[in-house]
Parts: structure tokens; sequence; C-alpha cells
């Protein structure tokens, strides 16, 4: 067996090697930049806290005022699927999460609101993650997503398979996306980024599951681009995701990446997790047949920061 086939084995079903290989695609990842560039597709900073590195990446990409004006509503959307506490990695980092909260309030957001449609139940979710705290205390509002009363049917035009969703209310009334998934192993779709974050906002993923989930999530990316991916992978649960089953399931990498193209970003924080990109088919759905963005990185102008 070739060694690459094998340490890409390790990944998938968790054996010790599995760190290794997560090390030497996150070196390649932040080489050298060949020349100085002025605007930046993709921007990856490591070895700080999830604030700090969050305040590089968004000067790197204009800064706040590029993505929000004021009086603006703004939607921030992490993963909050799963009922446990923040160390365990399997729910976005929540001092991101409300950092992001506060610089979009000092940028003149009117109102910042964050859901997630929780696989566990999502008050217990909400609480156990420090989401909800970190959020109230930057001043954001926790919005509730446990009733299809807060969804909408709505068309997803240009869809293949996915033609309808039942969409939250607080996606479609929102003038700023932001997504800002935690990257992790996902059981059935090898990796969970910014795209398949999306699932969150949805009432009825169960038909993504039962009708071709890597086709649903490009049809959805395709709805509606976010203005920003903001991936954080401070700790990524490296086996055993979404969920986790236990702190040896997570590996600390302190890295955090924002791209204004969906695909790029999660083709990035595939690399960083040791597969390439196009072997993830929902990145390669979203590049290829939806256009959505670019998964070749040396395509990628990169703005590469260490703290």
């Amino acid at each position: 067996m070739r060694r690459r086939e094998f340490l890409k084995r390790t990944i998938k079903y968790g054996v010790a090697a599995v760190a290794a290989f997560v090390l030497k695609d996150f070196n390649i990842l932040f080489a050298q930049n060949k020349k100085d560039e002025d605007r930046f597709d993709l921007v990856a900073v490591k070895n700080g806290e999830p604030a700090a590195m969050f305040d590089e990446a968004i000067m790197a990409l204009g800064g706040m005022a590029a993505f929000i004006k004021k009086g603006q509503k703004v939607l921030v959307k992490p993963n909050i699927g799963w009922a446990v506490p923040p160390e365990r990695a399997a729910n976005t980092n929540p001092n991101l999460v409300g950092h992001i909260v506060k610089r979009c309030i000092e940028a003149g957001a009117e109102k910042v609101y964050v859901f997630d449609n929780s696989v566990d139940y999502s008050g217990l979710c909400y609480t156990r993650s420090g989401i909800e705290e970190a959020v109230k205390s930057s001043g954001g509002t926790m919005v509730p997503s446990d009733s299809t009363g807060y969804y909408q049917k709505t068309p997803i035009p240009g869809g293949k398979v996915l033609k309808e969703a039942m969409v939250h209310e607080t996606f479609l009334e929102a003038e700023v996306f932001i997504n800002v998934p935690v990257l992790k192993h996902h059981s059935t779709t090898e990796l969970t980024i910014g795209m398949k974050n999306n699932m969150g906002i949805v009432w009825d993923r169960r038909f993504w599951h039962m009708q071709g989930i890597n086709e649903c999530i490009a049809d959805f990316a395709a709805y509606r681009k976010p203005d920003l991916t903001v991936v954080d992978a401070y700790a990524v649960v490296t086996k055993n995701g979404p969920r986790g089953v236990s702190m040896a399931d997570v590996k600390i990498l302190k890295t955090l990446l924002a791209s204004t193209d969906p695909v790029a970003v999660d083709a990035a924080a595939a690399k960083i997790m040791g597969y390439e990109p196009e072997k993830i088919d929902y990145i390669k759905i979203a590049g290829d047949e939806k256009k959505l963005g670019k998964y070749d990185l040396t395509q990628l102008r990169i703005k590469r920061i260490s703290l």
C-alpha cells in the first residue's frame, strides 16, 4: 500500500498516525507566499487565540467596514449542534463567536443574530457550548430554532436535488450573512466545514441525507453565498465526528481561515485535515458544477499570518 493512501486511511479510521498527517498538510498551507499581494482570496492565521486571529484575518480582508454597513441586520451562524462543553470542539469556539458579534456591532450593525438548528436539544446546546453567554455578553441576540414556526418554505432556484427547503426566517431577513463553522471530521461527508454548516439553517435536513447530502449541500450553497466565512480550526475533532466521543478525538491547531469564497475556505480547511479538496464531494460539486469558487489552492492569493 502506498504511504499516502495509508495515511489517508488513518484519518478515516482514527488510528494514531492522524496527527502527523494533519500537521503535514497544515505546514503546506502555511508555506511562504511567492510574492506579496494587496488583495487576498483567503487568509490563514495560526498560533493565536480566536479573537486575535480573527482581527488579523479581517484586517487582511479590508476590515469589518468591507462587510457591514451602519444599520444592517447581521446573521452570525456558528455550529451549535451538540450539548457539549467548548473543549470538546464539537461546536464553534464561543470566544470566536462572541468576538465576531462584538466586531459587527462596533462596525455599526443594528442587530446581530445567532442561531443553529441543533441536533441535540437546542436549549442545552446554546448553554453548554458557551455560545449563548458569549453572544449575549457581546450585545448579540440568540434566536430560537426548535419549532417549524421559525421556518418558511423557500424555493431553491437551480437546485439539482434540493428544489425547496424550510429555511429559518432570520437567514432570509439578514442583510449580512457571516458563516462561522468549526472544522471537524464527519461520518457521512468526511468533513463538516462552511457549506455543510448551512444545514443548521434549514428545518428539513433529513431530506438532505435521504436524497443526496452532498448535492443538497451544494444546491443550498448556491442559493445564498455567505458574505464571509470564518472557519474555526482552533481545536478540531479529527475522528468520530461530528460530535466526537472524547477528548482523545480533539487536536489543538490554533488556526483560523477566512474568505469570501466558500469553496476556497472549505478547500483550505480540508487540506489542513489531510484531505485533497476535490475528494470531498460537496466541495467538488460546488466548485465544478455550481461555480461558487475555487478549490485549487495554487490558484488563490493566500495571506499567511503566524502570531
